[in-house]
């Protein structure tokens, strides 16, 4: 069934599918927990939500781990491919990506860049560090991790700022989401105690990786003071000591906070759990404290954890005024202190333990803050944020040659000038800084030719306005076109790019066969005749294509053309010999890369063996575009057009950014394939890309608006290029004329009718 899109409503708790990308339990650290608690709260609270963990592992650890999709060496760049192509694959709605700098593979964790510009979900970024002063090198692989994403969570206001004032993040991308915490009963502490023997203590606690940065030391200095106020006073610091630490120094930084804990003679008000916890067993013990310490000396620390579970289950806090302290605790939701100060820590201790109404009341206060980040409610923030990037997909409507509305001409007439049509626009105003280019010029000609709807004198005056810019182009001396022209009428150079030439000769030609004035098509055989001669020595390949393309339009005016022969008998040879050396198994292709306009090469075959009546060509033709197919369907079944991110990528290529050039490409070499064997897969295919237009494509946008008959510049990883330049309104345009046309064959093919198709 053949669909064209519109807007339509979004229903009420869609489906949606989420790779959460991160390090993940049995791994012991905070994202690892962060992730798991993400996916599960999900599942619990927001069963609509379905994710799936990437798991980034380190080989040396000898992790188990469950319910995964799959598990990414950390230090693997292939792995980081495999993943993303697996990811693709999926059809998966959006990707969340856990970043800190050190859980990726490379300097400063660099491998994540290449690993999200293959991404072709929408990016939710989770910002775990937002460095205040980053180096050159942490900085820029922020900044290109904030280019890919379509939203950023943070989890404090501060963050979020340091995001858009540093790194250039959009605020209106940027949430900010507070770390989810459990939902418990207040005030547990004494049956929690005895459930751990710890009766009659007045239980102070601290939680975490162990190492340098903790601050456990301040809390260790401050002891004597705090149990010569509060004899039944016990300090619980439990964590395994981080394991980057352990494998350079073994234990000895613990067993030298031990060495100075006896020392102090504090060992009795010292106990030891030296073990990562799971969640509910570390909620068992946080229930069982009354005073929580986070003594941080990092204070660009953004994000803590604990911190929150603490807050959640109504713990006094004592701490130093670390980021994601000073805002959760704000309200004397907690107790603030200087860094780096035992007499700091011993002071805020004693005063909470010699007044145990202040305490209650802190602990009340802390439990009430909690409510606003409960699972619940974190899950709901979660789910809206993933909801936020999941764009409904238009809904669709049949589509006929009776319903197809025409684009309208002013989207070209506002880009054009008594010179020509300009490159280039920022938003829908044209920019006169790039001045014009013949490719353009050549392509707008080309919509001259088809827009049979266009009134005779304004498509007359056009015609003649772009094809003037072509005449003035040609260098009689070099004998190549000029492409590149200022605003004040300036060549830029004095030969243009073969493949702007080669796509002269295509209009020229076209022009020469189709245009309704008999005038402008004896004006443009004339110039192509007399040029042509001077194109023998071709050698990109698409320069050959775009020729071969206009000797197959001017063999069609006259059959018996020899130099247009030639054209067509030496393209196809040499394009089936450079496909039959660098085709694979994996890789049916004439390049080691992907460019632009790449159906363009099988559209020449195509064409050109309908015009020589070459098998093989043919063979070769359908082959290739078939494979280029394939590579622009995304796993939805969306078309997804190899993006300018992808060129001089060898055996490779990536998602974005994608271009209108692209589509109107596909669609025209499945229109010649059409017209040749009547496959209505090849309709399929060019309906497939035409609807890429309107919003079936990978961020559910639309790019071309029929009633002012533009067209915005493409689709980057984040939504909409804005820009309407010339290249894309064109394509746009000239695509309608593909589509209609493949419509009407259809319509004749299904009445048993003859249909004559012009080549356009």
């Amino acid at each position: 069934m053949l669909f064209f899109p519109h807007d339509g409503p979004a229903s009420e708790a869609k489906k949606r599918r989420v790779a959460i990308i991160g390090t993940y339990t049995p791994r012991k650290c905070g994202i690892a927990t962060f992730t798991n608690d993400l996916s599960e709260q999900l599942r619990i609270h927001r069963p609509n939500v379905e994710t799936q963990i990437y798991a980034l592992d380190d080989a040396g650890e000898n992790l188990d781990y469950d319910r995964v999709e799959r598990v990414v060496q950390f230090d693997d760049v292939e792995a980081y491919r495999d993943a993303a192509n697996a990811i693709n694959d999926s059809g998966v709605d959006a990707v969340w990506l856990q970043h800190e700098y050190g859980i990726f593979g490379g300097e400063n964790g660099q491998m994540v860049c290449d690993f999200v510009d293959r991404l072709a979900a929408p990016v939710i970024l989770t910002c775990h560090t937002v460095l205040s002063e980053p180096t050159d090198k942490q900085k820029a692989i922020l900044e290109h991790l904030v280019a890919r994403s379509s939203r950023i969570m943070v989890m404090s206001l501060h963050s979020r700022d340091l995001l858009a004032s540093v790194y250039g993040a959009p605020h209106d991308r940027i949430s900010v989401i507070e770390h989810g915490a459990p939902d418990r009963p207040f005030g547990r502490q004494k049956q929690f105690k005895e459930t751990h023997g710890l009766d009659g203590r007045d239980v102070m606690m601290t939680f975490g990786l162990i190492g340098p940065g903790k601050g456990l030391e301040r809390v260790i200095e401050a002891l004597p003071a705090i149990a010569e106020a509060c004899p039944n006073v016990l300090y619980r610091i439990v964590g395994a000591t981080h394991p980057k630490l352990v494998a350079r120094q073994g234990e000895s930084y613990r067993e030298g906070l031990k060495a100075r804990i006896e020392e102090l003679g504090m060992s009795r008000h010292v106990e030891w759990d030296n073990r990562f916890l799971e969640t509910d067993e570390l909620l068992d013990q946080l229930e069982a404290c009354d005073v929580y310490l986070t003594s941080y000396g990092n204070l660009q620390q953004s994000t803590s954890g604990t911190l929150s579970y603490a807050v959640a289950l109504g713990k006094a806090v004592v701490s130093t005024p670390y980021t994601h302290a000073t805002e959760l605790l704000a309200n004397d939701v907690g107790v603030l202190i200087e860094p780096n100060s035992s007499d700091a820590i011993a002071a805020a201790v004693i005063d909470l333990f010699d007044d145990r109404e202040k305490l209650r009341k802190l602990q009340e206060r802390a439990y009430a803050k909690g409510r606003e980040t409960i699972w619940p409610q974190f899950a709901r923030k979660s789910a809206n944020l993933i909801e936020a990037v999941c764009e409904e997909r238009p809904r669709t409507a049949r589509l006929n040659v009776a319903t197809m509305r025409t684009p309208d001409f002013s989207g070209v007439r506002g880009i054009s000038d008594a010179t020509g049509i300009l490159q280039h626009s920022i938003g829908p105003i044209p920019d006169r800084r790039h001045g014009y280019c013949l490719d353009d010029n050549a392509r707008a000609l080309m919509l001259m030719n088809v827009a049979e709807d266009l009134a005779g004198p304004t498509r007359r005056e056009h015609s003649q306005r772009y094809g003037s810019f072509i005449q003035h182009a040609w260098n009689e001396e070099l004998g190549r076109f000029r492409n590149f022209i200022s605003f004040d009428r300036t060549w830029c150079e004095d030969e243009g790019s073969e493949d702007s030439n080669g796509r002269t000769l295509w209009a020229l030609a076209q022009t020469a066969e189709i245009n309704p004035q008999p005038d402008i098509r004896n004006w443009a055989a004339e110039l192509y005749c007399r040029v042509l001669p001077r194109f023998d020595d071709l050698g990109s390949p698409r320069a050959i294509a775009f020729s071969m393309l206009g000797a197959c339009a001017f063999l069609r005016r006259d059959p018996d053309h020899g130099a247009s022969l030639e054209v067509l008998r030496q393209g196809v040879a040499l394009l089936r010999s450079i496909l039959a050396k660098s085709r694979r198994p994996d890789w049916t292709w004439f390049e080691a890369v992907l460019g632009y306009d790449n159906p363009r090469l099988p559209q020449a075959l195509i064409e050109a063996a309908s015009t020589l009546g070459d098998e093989e060509a043919l063979s070769d033709g359908l082959h290739t575009l078939r494979w280029i197919e394939q590579q622009q369907t995304s796993a939805k079944g969306y078309f997804r057009p190899i993006g300018s991110e992808s060129f001089g990528r060898e055996h490779d290529y990536v998602p974005f950014d994608q271009q209108p050039l692209e589509a109107s490409a596909s669609i025209d070499a499945h229109r010649a394939a059409y017209r040749i064997t009547g496959d209505e897969a090849r309709l399929n295919g060019a309906l497939k890309a035409w609807n890429w237009f309107f919003g079936a494509n990978d961020r559910g946008v639309v790019l071309a608006d029929v009633g002012l008959g533009i067209c915005r510049d493409g689709i980057t990883p984040r939504g909409l290029n804005e820009n309407c330049g010339a290249e894309s309104i064109l394509a746009f345009q000239l695509a309608h004329y593909s589509v209609l046309e493949m419509l009407k064959q259809q319509r004749a093919k299904a009445a048993g009718e003859q249909f004559e198709v012009i080549n356009r």
